[in-house]
């Protein structure tokens, strides 16, 4: 099926002044979107499993260690990244127009909520509360906790979450940011993704020009808290990430994205990949790859439309893509609770380390699947809809 067979080209704007919607594509699921998730989430899981700190660390060879660290330093930068960007680009994508602002809430509430608290809770009883303050605690548990420029405070608890505060905030927008992109001429959506991505590079100039250089993180890269925080934290900041997707998905139903392909735009990404070892490091966190994450959603999603078969839209990718949103809230609880049972101070070769990290992520996949069957989905299929209403 041709791509100007399922989509149409720009459209004029409504009585309204909004842009007229083009036909809607007959694939209305996107498996491969889906399937894509699991690799993104696994790849967060690589950089927290290298980590060369003693809550998580497991090799005794500090080359190695070291080795790893550095190879996967940018691996959480690069799946949330692409969370931002996807979830703006499935959210649109699948937006009825006769839809509430209410029921949107709703449905993003009892989808992602319930989760966190089980991995909240979790974190809490299985290694977090012994050093954690009530006060940060608690702001974990109601995701405030990304408002304040202080690491220790971001990334507490169950450390991945603080991405979970951030999409919060990106849910709160989402209707009034799509009935303001919609009213974009579709002729001129090219301009306004140019410019979210120059946005996205704009940030770290900016947060390494305006923030002070002190005091430095405590992960040893050459920036401040305040310039982290700022660049690739802040939830107003990472908002352009996830407009640049809602942005994307419009120009693919408008059939006005450049499709380039998905082996390009993976091999796109994993040149965008070894640029973030060539750029300093806020640039690395996203900019140098946002280009090719846009392009790979925008590929994944054509061929979907289009009907071509891709690797991730296999049952099982599509399996591991819906359970990854589970995985991702537990793996870091998971490879923290294995270093603490192991105790604090024994270390192992690098086969025997790599393969007690092969073994948790096989298991937080088993227990992601019991969230994801006892949790998550009974939950979402009771009140992702009013009752009133139905």
């Amino acid at each position: 099926m041709a791509t100007e067979q399922v989509l149409t080209g720009s459209a004029p704007a409504d009585e309204s002044g909004e842009a007229a919607e083009p036909k809607r594509p007959r694939v209305s699921r996107l498996p491969s979107l889906t399937g894509l998730r699991f690799p993104a989430a696994l790849a967060v899981f690589a950089h927290h499993a290298f980590l060369p700190i003693p809550p998580l660390r497991l090799l005794s060879d500090d080359r190695t260690e070291y080795r790893l660290a550095d190879w996967t330093s940018q691996a959480g930068g690069l799946g949330v990244s692409f969370f931002f960007v996807l979830s703006g680009f499935v959210l649109t994508w699948s937006a009825r127009r006769g839809d509430t602002t209410t029921g949107f809430w709703r449905r993003r509430f009892v989808k992602i909520y319930p989760n966190y608290v089980v991995a909240w809770a979790l974190a809490m009883l299985l290694f977090a509360s012994s050093y954690t303050s009530t006060h940060v605690s608690l702001a974990n548990l109601f995701m405030v906790q990304v408002w304040v420029p202080s690491y220790f405070t971001n990334f507490s608890v169950d450390s991945p979450s603080w991405s979970l505060a951030v999409e919060a905030v990106f849910y709160l927008s989402f209707p009034l940011l799509l009935s303001v992109f919609r009213r974009i001429d579709a002729r001129h959506l090219k301009y306004w993704i140019t410019g979210a991505i120059a946005a996205v590079w704009a940030t770290p100039a900016l947060a390494y020009a305006l923030f002070p250089k002190t005091p430095r993180v405590p992960s040893g890269q050459d920036l401040s808290v305040s310039q982290y925080w700022f660049s690739y934290v802040l939830p107003p900041v990472r908002m352009v990430d996830f407009a640049l997707g809602i942005l994307v998905a419009l120009a693919v139903k408008h059939g006005r994205c450049r499709n380039i392909g998905m082996f390009w735009s993976s091999l796109l990404l994993v040149g965008g990949y070894v640029l973030t070892f060539h750029v300093p490091y806020l640039y690395g966190q996203r900019a140098a790859m946002i280009l090719p994450i846009a392009l790979l959603i925008a590929a994944a999603a054509t061929a979907d439309i289009e009907g071509r078969f891709t690797l991730f839209r296999s049952r099982t990718m599509v399996w591991l893509g819906e359970i990854s949103f589970a995985f991702y809230l537990l793996h870091y609880t998971a490879l923290s609770t294995l270093r603490k049972a192991l105790g604090t101070h024994q270390m192992y070769s690098t086969a025997t380390g790599v393969a007690m990290l092969v073994g948790t992520a096989a298991v937080t996949v088993l227990l992601s699947w019991a969230l994801y069957a006892l949790v998550e989905a009974p939950l979402v299929r009771r009140f992702s809809r009013s009752r009133r209403r139905a």
